[in-house]
């Protein structure tokens, strides 16, 4: 009775050029001998080389079908995704400090005036200053006492919604442009192996 072994594909990982991909970095491996682990482990998959620019698609049936060449007495089983995305790293330079600087800048800017043109178009000044005369039956031009807690409210509340201050999270919980960020990772990554399979005309390496 041949021994099962069972493969489970990562959908994501990084690797620089000129890598030799062995078994362990796209794929978990579990079986009952630890030996058979620790050498299935080593198993050479593929190369990845300038030609592959930044993308490649591992296919979970090539793999197998590799393996199973190599290991006729053992039997292989997948469980979970049918392929690995490797997304190949290149050598960045730090980022320009200046152009930081001035990126940072127009956003503050455009958040600025986005925020103050919402409270223009729906006269939240005209809503402070009736606020104001309902709770206190005088007419003030400028309620501080209600803008200026407004004010810091809404920069709290921001804080709070991205769950994020600098580097520092609050909770364990995701923020609302994390998820988004998710979904569209995951619907890229459905495309990229839906249209970009790049080992339909290669081969793993021996």
């Amino acid at each position: 009775m041949s021994q099962i072994v069972y493969l489970r594909m990562k959908k994501n990982v990084e690797m620089t050029y000129l890598k030799e991909v062995h078994l362990k970095d796209i794929a978990y491996i579990s079986t009952s001998s630890s030996q058979l682990k620790r050498k299935l482990e080593k198993t050479p998959v593929y190369r990845v080389t300038k030609k592959d620019r930044n993308i490649v698609i591992i296919d979970s049936f090539l793999v197998i079908d590799h393996l199973s060449q190599e290991h006729e007495n053992l039997e292989f089983q997948l469980v979970g995704p049918t392929h690995t995305i490797i997304r190949i790293k290149k050598h960045k330079k730090p980022p320009n400090k200046m152009i930081v600087v001035i990126v940072w800048l127009l956003l503050f800017i455009g958040t600025g005036m986005t925020i103050m043109n919402f409270h223009y178009d729906v006269s939240m000044q005209e809503v402070q200053q009736k606020l104001h005369f309902l709770l206190t039956g005088e007419e003030n031009r400028y309620p501080l006492w209600i803008q200026i807690p407004y004010s810091f409210g809404l920069g709290i509340g921001m804080l709070l919604f991205f769950n994020h201050w600098f580097s520092k999270r609050f909770n364990e919980e995701p923020s609302p442009l994390e998820v988004e960020i998710f979904n569209y990772q995951q619907d890229l990554d459905q495309y990229v192996g839906y249209y970009e399979n790049k080992l339909n005309d290669t081969k793993p390496f021996h």
